[in-house]
C-alpha cells in the first residue's frame, strides 16, 4: 500500500515538474518575443536619430505651421463653401526650453516615439506568433488577419490623430487666453506630449474592433448588448471628441466624432460575426 503511494506521489511529483518546465517554457518563449520586438524599436529608433533634422522639421514641427496640409484643406474648403474663417494664416507658438539638458531629452524622447511607433506592427506580429501555436486551427483561420487589421486600424487612427485632431487641438490652444496679460510660452516637451498623446491616443482609440473581437470570442460582449447601449455609446463618444479636440466649434468636434461612430457600428458588425461563427461550431459538433 505504501509503495502504491509512493508511486503515485512520484507521478504526482513529475505531473507538476512537467507543467512548472511548460510555464516556464512559455515565459521564455515570450521574453524572446519581446526582446525582438524591442530590437525592432531599437533600430527604429536609430533610424529616428539619423534622420532627425527631417522628423523634428517637418513631422513634429509640421502641425504648428500654416502651411501644414491640413490648414491647406481647409483653406480650400472655405474658398468652396464660400466660407470665410477657414483660413488659418498664423499660428502663436512660441516654444522655449527651461532644462539645460532639455533639447537633448527632446530628441531622445521624440526618436524613441517614433520608434515605437514605427515598430508597433513588428510588435503585434511577434505577439501574434507567441499566442497562435496555442489556438486550434479553426481559431487561428478566424484570427489570420489580426496583425493586418490591428496595423491598418493603428495606423489609420494615427494618421487621422496627426491630420485633424493635433493640429486642430494646437490651433485653437495657441490662440487661448484668458488674459491679454498672459503670453502664451510652450516648452518644447509640452508641444511634444501634445502632439505624441492627441497622435497615439487616436491610434489606440482606433483598435475599438478588435478589442471588441477578442471580448466577443470571450463570450463578455454581444452584438445585442451593443445594439443597447448604441444611445449611452453616442454620448460617451460626444465626451470623448470633446475631450480629445477642446475646440469649441461643432464642426471640429463633429469630424472627430464621426469615425468613432463608424467603428463602434463596425464593432456591432464584428460581434455577429462572431457569434455566428460560434452558432456554427456548435451546430457541427452536434
Amino acid at each position: 500500500m505504501s509503495d502504491n503511494k509512493l508511486i503515485k506521489a512520484i507521478k504526482e511529483k513529475g505531473q507538476t515538474m512537467e507543467a512548472e518546465m511548460s510555464f516556464f517554457d512559455h515565459l521564455e518563449a515570450l521574453r524572446w518575443h519581446l526582446v525582438r520586438s524591442a530590437i525592432a524599436i531599437v533600430i527604429f529608433t536609430c533610424l529616428a536619430f539619423y534622420f532627425y533634422d527631417f522628423i523634428f522639421d517637418t513631422i513634429i514641427m509640421g502641425p504648428s505651421r500654416p502651411s501644414f496640409w491640413t490648414y491647406r484643406m481647409l483653406c480650400e474648403l472655405g474658398a468652396w463653401l464660400h466660407r470665410d474663417g477657414f483660413c488659418i494664416n498664423k499660428i502663436n507658438i512660441d516654444l522655449i526650453n527651461t532644462d539645460m539638458a532639455g533639447q537633448f531629452t527632446l530628441q531622445i524622447n521624440s526618436g524613441l516615439l517614433i520608434g515605437i511607433t514605427a515598430g508597433f506592427p513588428y510588435l503585434l506580429w511577434e505577439l501574434w506568433r507567441f499566442i497562435k501555436p496555442a489556438l486550434h486551427e479553426k481559431e487561428r483561420k478566424a484570427a489570420s488577419g489580426f496583425v493586418l487589421y490591428a496595423t491598418g486600424l493603428f495606423i489609420l487612427g494615427v494618421m487621422f490623430g496627426y491630420f485633424i485632431i493635433t493640429p486642430e487641438s494646437i490651433n485653437f490652444l495657441s490662440n487661448f487666453t484668458v488674459s491679454s496679460k498672459i503670453q502664451n510660452l510652450f516648452t518644447v516637451d509640452s508641444y511634444l506630449s501634445s502632439v505624441a498623446t492627441l497622435t497615439l491616443a487616436t491610434g489606440v482609440v482606433f483598435e475599438l474592433p478588435i478589442l471588441v473581437y477578442v471580448l466577443s470570442s470571450l463570450g463578455i460582449l454581444t452584438q445585442k448588448f451593443m445594439r443597447e447601449t448604441r444611445r449611452y455609446a453616442v454620448v460617451v463618444i460626444l465626451v470623448i471628441a470633446a475631450i480629445v479636440t477642446p475646440t469649441p466649434d461643432m464642426l471640429t468636434m463633429t469630424i472627430v466624432s464621426i469615425p468613432l461612430f463608424i467603428l463602434y457600428e463596425i464593432g456591432i458588425l464584428v460581434a455577429g460575426v462572431v457569434e455566428r461563427r460560434k452558432l456554427a461550431r456548435e451546430n457541427a459538433a452536434v
